[in-house]
């Protein structure tokens, strides 16, 4: 059974820094790419960075280029977000998601096949 087991939300100030984690299990992981995805109350959910676990390619949306870095552990099916400087504008439930990988680069598309339940960050305003 294919599970994405979301952890590391909370409540933090302006400014503050958060580490979420995406533990896996149930399939290969060095043939997908592991993507977080980000929905705010009222809209849409978003893609804000992806990685690919076999050839270590990113992305990042522009919005959290250079306050959020995305890396996984091998060694232990996990994909961490670090989250850096948050702004009240990134209060959102974080999902991470995987889809198989082709190996060139990786892009967080809603389409992505398997899912996790979330965790909710919150940055009061």
């Amino acid at each position: 059974e294919v599970q994405l087991v979301e952890s590391g939300g909370g409540l933090v100030q302006t400014g503050g820094s958060l580490r979420l984690s995406c533990a896996a299990s149930g399939f290969t992981f060095d043939d997908y790419a592991i993507g977080w995805f980000r929905q705010a109350p009222g809209k849409g959910r978003e893609g804000i960075s992806c990685i690919g676990i076999d050839d270590g390619s990113t992305y990042y949306l522009d919005s959290v280029k250079g306050r959020f870095t995305i890396s996984s552990d091998n060694s232990k099916n996990t994909v961490y977000l670090q989250m850096n400087n948050l702004k009240p504008e990134d209060t959102a439930v974080y999902y991470c998601a995987a889809d198989f990988h082709s190996g060139y680069g990786c892009y967080p598309r809603t389409s992505y096949h398997y899912w996790g339940h979330g965790t909710q960050v919150t940055v009061p305003s």
